[in-house]
């Protein structure tokens, strides 16, 4: 499995190379992107499973999501850059602001994609992205969502060998990402990391639309 994750990775580093060469990154793909909107009657959660890319990704092919923002929360500096939040320097995690209607989809159904989503149990690390900024977390935005969040999180349990090891905690501010990680998968299907990592934890969990 950890092999599989370094070729991933060395892939998407040579990938990342070609695609600068071919495609300059403007100064608008470097700004942060605009705060999601939330239609009124919709909800708010924000989760943490290692690479925002992966999570978004599958978020944003869910039914009953209206968006999935990636960005960073649960640090201490303001306004951090991609650049800052990879030292770990900064306290944030990667994340993602998932935006969804509950007329559609509970909040217990998408947590119950978040822990499909990702490996739980390792502290701070997701194959071989790790370090703090790939801690697995739930943001909670009100109370009805933490009781949610500590129930889902027992019963997951069930499913995992070792102990969960994610955090549940009140949401912070949430800092939107740069926009050239929005949507990063469908815009960038041919990337070493999109291929080997993020199109088969679609195919399997069939979001792969």
């Amino acid at each position: 499995m950890k092999r599989r994750y370094l070729l991933a990775l060395l892939l998407c580093l040579s990938n990342l190379a070609s695609c600068q060469s071919e495609k300059p990154m403007s100064e608008a793909d470097k700004q942060p992107a605009p705060a999601p909107k939330v239609p009124e009657g919709a909800e708010t959660i924000t989760v943490a499973a290692g690479c925002f890319w992966c999570i978004e990704g599958a978020y944003r092919r869910i039914d009953g999501v209206i968006s999935a923002t990636s960005g960073y929360m649960g640090g201490t500096k303001a306004n951090p850059s991609y650049e800052e939040v990879c030292t770990g320097s900064t306290g944030h995690a990667e994340a993602v602001q998932v935006v969804y209607d509950p007329k559609k989809i509970s909040t217990e159904k998408v947590l119950s994609w978040f822990w499909d989503l990702h490996d739980p149990t390792t502290l701070n690390r997701q194959g071989a992205d790790e370090g703090t900024q790939y801690r697995s977390a739930i943001f909670y935005h009100n109370d009805e969502q933490k009781k949610i969040a500590e129930a889902s999180k027992k019963a997951a349990q069930a499913n995992f060998d070792s102990p969960i090891v994610t955090e549940i905690t009140k949401a912070g501010v949430f800092y939107p990402a740069e926009n050239y990680h929005q949507d990063y998968y469908t815009q960038n299907k041919s990337n070493g990391y999109c291929r080997v990592v993020i199109e088969p934890k679609l195919k399997k969990l069939k979001l792969d639309k």
